[in-house]
């Protein structure tokens, strides 16, 4: 068990900006995924999601071949 916690172990003291920018970014996304998750799993907000789960899959009826000159 000894070997396992010196193999977690961090050294703080040397550990560069791009360690700290890397470090708070994951804690920073991590948490943001956690409100995330929390937004979407909440049954309050069903209705709100519901009524959108169809959004990606809508076509738009200006642009449908995805150039503005008709494909000429």
């Amino acid at each position: 068990m000894n070997s396992l916690l010196e193999y977690f172990e961090t050294d703080w003291q040397a550990m560069t900006a791009t360690d700290w920018i890397g470090t708070i970014l994951t804690v920073v996304i991590f948490l943001l995924m956690i409100v995330a998750y929390f937004q979407v799993f909440r049954p309050k907000n069903r209705e709100r999601f519901e009524a959108r789960k169809h959004i990606p899959f809508d076509e738009d009826d200006d642009d449908r071949f995805g150039d503005s000159d008709g494909g000429k």
